[in-house]
């Protein structure tokens, strides 16, 4: 199964917060066919730097603002980012949903421009276990572990995420709702996001 699409982002500040809107359209290709969907998420960056997600209408977890990195940082962060050297701890909510939280490592990636902007890269992989039920499929319930790794590059100018490279692989065991035998499974994501002005 993939996707495709395009996705729009609105920024707008509200006395002192910043209001971030995505919407996406996309095609979705798999083995049952091909099929047209929309996403919208809209998420608000407090003073203190933190998130909190307003709607949430992106089940497939495609949106910018839908993943476990920030799409823009406070100017502290964004220096701390910049001054990193080594290995720094991390823990992230799972790029899937739910309670797993996914716990590793920040380091500096390969900084370069992004569309002729100069960026900051950040380098994370992380793991964790994996219990639920897959996106789309509520009659099939896995449980493993899962592993994240890729790079996000943030603008020095205005600190905001410009490029997002992520990779999610998923070793688990998938129980039917029909049937006893558990299938040994593992399932890679592969996301790849751009902003574009």
């Amino acid at each position: 199964m993939s996707y495709a699409g395009s996705e729009r982002l609105s920024v707008q500040l509200e006395g002192h917060t910043r209001r971030y809107d995505a919407r996406a359209t996309f095609v979705r290709l798999a083995p049952d066919g091909k099929s047209d969907g929309d996403a919208h998420f809209v998420a608000e960056m407090l003073p203190d730097g933190s998130f909190e997600d307003r709607v949430d209408d992106d089940p497939n977890f495609l949106t910018i603002l839908n993943q476990p990195f920030a799409v823009q940082l406070d100017r502290a962060t964004l220096h701390d980012l910049r001054s990193m050297h080594g290995a720094i701890p991390f823990a992230a909510g799972s790029p899937l949903g739910g309670d797993t939280v996914l716990r590793g490592f920040l380091r500096p990636g390969p900084s370069g421009p992004v569309d002729g902007r100069a960026t900051v890269a950040v380098r994370f992989e992380a793991h964790g276990p994996m219990t639920g039920s897959l996106p789309g499929r509520s009659d099939a319930t896995i449980s493993g572990t899962m592993h994240m790794d890729g790079t996000a590059y943030y603008a020095l100018d205005d600190a905001m995420l410009l490029a997002l490279t992520a990779t999610l692989t998923v070793d688990a065991r998938l129980q039917q709702s029909r049937g006893n035998a558990a299938v040994p499974v593992r399932i890679t994501y592969r996301r790849s996001l751009r902003l574009a002005h």
